[in-house]
């Protein structure tokens, strides 16, 4: 099986929607996935998600799941670290989650990074970790004890649109990686596509692993009119 991991397109998130620039997005990487021939689509309920689903759906003539646990995370993950002003965790210089000994920290040990310690990323990345689990689990790979079981070896191709710190997050659990290393080292762009690999190998076990992240070549290839 093939992840499709999307970002939205360029947002007013006044109104949880799609500028005019966000739209034409939309329709580059819609255009992208549609040649991809996905088999299914998934998305986030927030408006922005939705409307960047839309034109790979009607492409597609296929209908768009919503997953309600896939929605952003941003209000959940504020911390008023380091000057007592509520901000989201994206916010804060990049440079703070890897000075004084903070860049070792390991996955396990992650969040007592400053910044982090002070949110309720903790209880964020549990709620992601049950509810990614139980995604996969429908899509047929079991997650158990850091190895997924293939219960029905899969083909598909399966997109699903959705946002940036929710999309950093679940990679920081299906890749095993510190979440504040991700936060201080990862970007990602509107509409950027990430790639994760569930290989059905012979003994029935497999692994996420990513091809690719945030890659926006369909955003070129539409203004240059390859697409």
């Amino acid at each position: 099986m093939l992840l499709y991991i999307i970002r939205h397109g360029e947002p007013d998130y006044a109104t949880d929607s799609l500028t005019e620039r966000g739209k034409l997005q939309a329709q580059a990487v819609g255009k992208r996935i549609a040649e991809l021939k996905v088999d299914r689509i998934f998305s986030s309920p927030m408006g922005r998600a939705r409307q960047t689903a839309e034109p790979a759906c009607q492409l597609l003539g296929m209908d768009c799941v919503i997953e309600e646990w896939t929605r952003e995370i941003e209000e959940a993950v504020k911390t008023p670290y380091p000057d007592g002003v509520l901000k989201s965790v994206t916010k804060i210089q990049n440079t703070y989650y890897r000075e004084n000994g903070a860049i070792n920290l390991d996955y396990d040990h992650a969040f007592e990074c400053p910044g982090f310690s002070q949110s309720h990323m903790r209880e964020k990345i549990q709620y992601l970790e049950e509810n990614g689990k139980a995604f996969l689990e429908r899509l047929g790979y079991r997650e158990e004890n850091g190895i997924y079981r293939i219960l029905n070896p899969s083909e598909e191709k399966v997109a699903l649109f959705c946002h940036a710190a929710f999309t950093k997050a679940w990679l920081s659990i299906l890749l095993h990686i510190p979440v504040h290393t991700v936060w201080a080292s990862f970007s990602y762009t509107h509409t950027g596509v990430t790639v994760l690999e569930f290989r059905n190998n012979f003994n029935g076990i497999t692994a996420p692993k990513c091809l690719c992240f945030s890659d926006t070549s369909h955003l070129y290839a539409q203004e240059h009119g390859l697409l």
